[in-house]
């Protein structure tokens, strides 16, 4: 992670890009430039920014692509767009597409295709707290060969729970079994709905489905105004949870993020909470 001015950036080889997560106002015209000079440097494949429509035409004129896009972003008034400049060939190349295709009509045809998920007597709702990172950090390691942020490390769970995150989970007897996080962006009323997880042998139940509705619920009780997620585009049930619960398809990442053993394109699915 690395501030540029006021701007916020992640880079490194794991996902092999430079990822621009914040752009500040005053750094729109020349921080294009400055992010392509560090990918250049490190031999980067390919440069990810989320940025405000204002300044998409600084982007646009250095040959960055709009691969997705959500209205009303920042603070329900301004939409954002997720722009991308790939720096080689072979990242531009998508060898599951066919998949990745198939996967998205699918989750598109269950839209606002309601489940009736509940928990059971030995099953429980839980808001995380931070005797509950070791335990969040094991669930994750054992599901995530690869994730592009360290979230099998407690340390890092228990640092991002006193800034801008609220983690979620399910215990059954006492176990917890699956686990999602809010990382809210509270000056610009968003919220990134992400971290979704549940043990191997706990899948099926509807766990990520039932937590989403209660993730929701406790954003809107913030005043959060749009809620988002970027999921793998392979992924049938993550992108079903969101079109059931009424998200709208908003573009494909395409090779975007390191998960689960290499890198893979990611969907864009958004809601007006």
């Amino acid at each position: 992670m690395e501030k540029i001015a006021g701007s916020l950036i992640q880079h490194g080889p794991f996902n092999d890009r430079v990822y621009l997560m914040k752009l500040a106002t005053d750094d729109f015209e020349y921080l294009p430039s400055v992010i392509e000079g560090i990918a250049q440097e490190n031999n980067y494949s390919k440069i990810f920014s989320k940025i405000p429509v204002s300044a998409k035409e600084y982007f646009l004129n250095r040959d960055h692509i709009e691969e997705a896009l959500i209205p009303g972003f920042f603070n329900g008034d301004e939409d954002a767009s997720f722009m991308a400049k790939y720096l080689s060939q072979a990242r531009m190349q998508e060898p599951d597409s066919q998949e990745n295709t198939s996967v998205l009509k699918a989750a598109i045809s269950k839209f606002n295709v309601h489940k009736d998920v509940e928990l059971s007597d030995d099953e429980r709702f839980i808001v995380c707290r931070e005797a509950d990172t070791p335990e969040m950090a094991d669930l994750y390691e054992q599901v995530f060969t690869t994730y592009p942020f360290p979230i099998s490390d407690a340390t890092y769970l228990l640092k991002t729970m006193s800034e801008n995150f609220v983690y979620f989970g399910i215990r059954k007897n006492g176990k917890l079994v699956a686990v999602s996080s809010c990382e809210m962006d509270v000056s610009n009323s968003n919220v990134e709905m992400t971290d979704f997880a549940t043990l191997p042998e706990s899948q099926g139940k509807g766990y990520s489905y039932y937590l989403l509705g209660e993730m929701e619920s406790n954003m809107r009780d913030t005043g959060i105004k749009t809620a988002y997620t970027i999921a793998r585009a392979k992924s049938y049930g993550m992108n079903t949870v969101f079109s059931r619960h009424s998200y709208i398809y908003a573009g494909t990442l395409v090779n975007n993020t390191n998960i689960s053993g290499g890198i893979e394109s990611m969907n864009v699915w958004y809601k007006k909470l």
